[in-house]
């Protein structure tokens, strides 16, 4: 990782975020660098949507180079599901599987708008990584699989509810 300029980070650490945000920005300003490789929504879900993107990867400014990634899952499943299965499980799965394929598609390159913040720039990127996956856009973070609700995002669900109701 060290040779490939990985820039490594815990998320729940404050001055990790600020520090990874400033390495970011360094490496966008050296043209001679590479595009950083992310992943905006920060796990892995089952192939039919896409979640709720990390706003940070959108904050440091650049240009994004979106692309789609969905798996086939006619040889094999690439999905994960730690409730069903262990990890050697899976990777036993994974290893006798006739194939793993996925389709990719790059799409065209990304700025955020001068009137928009961040959120709505993930959102908007979002939304064209998933239309051209043909996969759904859903509003919450991912880790809400590993984690327990926050109360203050159920009662904005149960407000919504009421608004349509």
């Amino acid at each position: 990782m060290q040779t490939s300029q990985h820039v490594l980070f815990e998320r729940s650490e404050m001055k990790d975020r600020h520090l990874v945000r400033k390495k970011i920005r360094e490496h966008i300003a050296d043209k001679a660098k590479l595009p950083i490789l992310i992943f905006p929504e920060g796990t892995c879900i089952n192939n039919t949507s896409v979640m709720m993107f990390k706003k940070g990867s959108f904050e440091v400014g650049g240009t994004i180079y979106p692309v789609a990634i969905k798996y086939d899952p006619r040889f094999g499943d690439a999905f994960w599901d730690s409730t069903k299965y262990s990890m050697m499980t899976y990777i036993f799965n994974m290893l006798t599987s006739w194939a793993v394929v996925c389709n990719v598609w790059y799409l065209p390159p990304m700025v955020k708008e001068e009137e928009e913040d961040a959120v709505h720039f993930a959102n908007r990127v979002k939304a064209a990584i998933a239309a051209r996956g043909g996969m759904s856009v859903l509003p919450w973070d991912g880790g809400l699989k590993r984690k327990k609700v926050k109360e203050s995002f159920k009662e904005e669900q149960q407000k919504k509810y009421c608004q349509i109701v």
